[in-house]
């Protein structure tokens, strides 16, 4: 063997050493990361394996940015930093750093051997290659497998939702049970029902604790005197097809001895509505009218009152 030969031999001996221990001591697959959807791995990461200085890498890069696009190279954003610190330990010197590290790709790691001009470097780009492959064909391997597991967690996270829905509404049974009383939400009064349903609606008014607004076509005095039985802050607006002379004069005279109620003219309404506070109602007969025949009311979950009165005020 001549000496060139036996130098060579040495050399490799050595660097194989050299990557064996590194490969024991810093496990390359757990450096990579996975920013903005692609595998990456960290500058200062990349520096340790190629057992060079972050800023002696980033310098060596900088001389050859001709070879380093973005899609090879690119500098993480402070929230991209600040995920990346919350995530990983040993990058909190970066907290307070005014330079945002960068992150490179599988082909900028393999572009990376072309700048860094040593042995040391070729060996661990192979390496590093080698360790985003394998995990490239991981991901491919176990698609299924996360799959599921997101299905799984997005069942559970509905099976919760639906049982603290379920949570809430025994609440709202329990708490009516305290105060001595349950508010039906919707239902049907038959007819003859009229002292029922006159004390559902009233039971309904007197809860409120801000406004009462009735959408009805058909109003008499009978409808401001059931409304009289809000409490005196809550203020009632009447939205009706149509205030004769007579209607008006029993407005007038209740307002003069009551606490007001207003009325306007609102004709693109057919059913009849009763929103106390936030809560809308829909009530299939008017106020006044209430178990002479046959009605249903339902409490409209979905519908807000900001949504009607919007939708009102636009067209009047």
């Amino acid at each position: 063997m001549t000496n060139k030969d036996e130098r060579e031999n040495n050399t490799s001996t050595e660097l194989a050493a050299n990557c064996d221990q590194l490969q024991n001591e810093l496990p390359v697959e757990q450096k990579i990361q996975t920013i903005r959807t692609q595998q990456v791995m960290i500058d200062r990461d990349l520096a340790e394996l190629y057992n060079v200085g972050t800023k002696v890498l980033n310098q060596a890069v900088k001389r050859n940015l001709d070879r380093f696009p973005e899609r090879f190279r690119f500098q993480l954003t402070k929230e991209e930093t600040t995920e990346l610190v919350t995530n990983c330990d040993r990058f909190e010197s970066s907290k307070h750093s005014t330079t945002q590290p960068f992150a490179f790709t599988e082909q900028g790691v393999a572009m990376l051997a072309t700048v860094l001009h040593s042995d040391t470097a070729v060996q661990m780009s192979i390496r590093i290659m080698d360790a985003f492959v394998a995990m490239r064909h991981f991901l491919v391997s176990n698609a299924q497998v996360f799959q599921r597991l997101e299905t799984i967690e997005y069942h559970q996270l509905e099976m919760q939702q639906h049982q603290q829905e379920a949570d809430k509404r025994i609440d709202e049974v329990f708490k009516c049970l305290d105060e001595g009383s349950v508010q039906p939400k919707q239902g049907v009064f038959y007819d003859g029902q009229i002292f029922d349903a006159y004390v559902f609606v009233s039971d309904l008014i007197k809860k409120a604790k801000k406004e009462i607004t009735l959408i009805d076509n058909y109003v008499d005095e009978t409808v401001l005197t059931m409304l009289d039985k809000r409490n005196n802050s809550v203020s009632a607006i009447i939205y009706t097809q149509q205030i004769n002379h007579q209607l008006q004069l029993d407005i007038n005279r209740h307002n003069a001895q009551y606490p007001p109620i207003k009325a306007n003219i609102f004709k693109r309404a057919h059913d009849r509505f009763l929103i106390i506070d936030d809560e809308v109602y829909h009530i299939g007969a008017s106020i006044k009218d209430l178990g002479k025949k046959w009605f249903g009311f339902t409490l409209m979950r979905d519908i807000t009152r900001a949504e009607i009165i919007n939708r009102i005020n636009g067209v009047i």
